[in-house]
């Protein structure tokens, strides 16, 4: 077991955990969540009252029963054999309401997890297993590369190439989904928690982990041939159709770190040879369009922690939660 001292001075507020500085390390200070934010507008436009990044997604709901086989390595409530009830979230990256379902690009799901004395758990999962992005700096210049050329109204394939070319973090998961079709539906796909976290247990000893949730109906991707002709809508009305037969759920498998795994680095995969374990099942019984429904205005910000459970020193992951913030504060003042 990979076992260090926690140290979360500064992070604990409300019972939320919170970055003790903005985006950990100084190189990065230079990159703001507005700016980033800003590049998303600029890049997808603005549509008053909705999310800026995963704009397309459909509602769902339903349990999440967490195993006592984590109790080795982590306090948190979560993992207490009770069934705890489930707003769900899948969707597409970009702020584009139209990209098509076929798309060649991450898919997403988030989780908010409630406990029985009101307390929350977010997880904010893609269906690829590492980021796009080591830093800030590279997810900025990502979206400003993709910015629309005013010209042909598309992004200029060049300025993308040199982007590439200048960021090799975000090859990792560019190859990835060169190589990998995108799934044949929500359910028949695995998320990953794509960052490092540290599990805190009873005796207060700290462990690296990573997490993804793996589909009990199986893994299925599109084909060529199907990626070409499905039309651009038809992840949410198949998902609303399967749970209609009954539900539909994953195991959540934790991945345990060893010395020297990065912590700090999401584009990196941890070698597979580590010990793994099933430590809880997500159900989802029910999905809906998200208008209206439970999970449209929630804000998924991924340093919502149950206690137990802490961030790594990932500057990513904790830039991200206040990014999430201004758009969150931005479409629900119906900008």
């Amino acid at each position: 077991m990979f076992v260090q001292k926690q140290h979360l001075s500064g992070w604990m507020i409300a019972g939320f955990l919170l970055p003790a500085t903005p985006f950990c390390l100084a190189a990065e200070q230079a990159v703001t969540a507005e700016q980033v934010v800003t590049a998303m507008e600029r890049a997808f436009g603005v549509h008053p009252g909705e999310r800026r990044n995963h704009i397309k997604g459909t509602c769902a709901a339903g349990e999440f029963v967490g195993l006592p086989s984590a109790r080795d390595y982590t306090r948190s409530p979560l993992f207490s054999s009770k069934p705890l009830p489930v707003v769900a979230r899948f969707s597409l990256p970009g702020g584009n309401p139209k990209i098509p379902d076929t798309a060649r690009t991450p898919r997403g799901l988030a989780l908010q997890i409630r406990l029985p004395d009101g307390s929350l758990q977010h997880m904010t999962m893609l269906n690829t297993p590492v980021f796009g992005a080591a830093t800030p700096q590279t997810f900025l210049n990502a979206i400003v590369a993709k910015q629309p050329d005013p010209a042909t109204g598309k992004p200029d394939p060049d300025k993308i190439k040199r982007f590439r070319a200048n960021h090799p973090d975000s090859l990792p998961q560019t190859d990835f989904l060169a190589s990998h079709n995108p799934p044949v539906s929500w359910s028949n796909s695995s998320y990953f928690g794509i960052h490092a976290f540290k599990f805190i247990n009873d005796a207060h000893q700290s462990t690296l982990v990573r997490w993804r949730f793996v589909p009990q109906d199986g893994e299925k991707r599109l084909s060529d041939d199907e990626i070409d002709r499905l039309p651009p809508d038809f992840l949410e009305q198949k998902l609303i159709e399967r749970v209609r037969l009954g539900p539909v759920r994953w195991d959540m498998i934790l991945t345990i770190g060893q010395p020297g795994d990065p912590e700090d680095n999401p584009t990196l995969s941890w070698p597979e040879d580590r010990e793994t374990l099933k430590i809880g099942t997500l159900t989802i019984t029910s999905a809906t369009p998200q208008k209206g429904a439970a999970c449209e205005k929630i804000n998924f910000d991924p340093l919502v922690m149950t206690d137990g459970i802490a961030p790594a020193n990932d500057p990513i992951l904790l830039f991200r939660s206040s990014a999430y913030a201004i758009s969150s504060g931005k479409r629900l003042g119906g900008d």
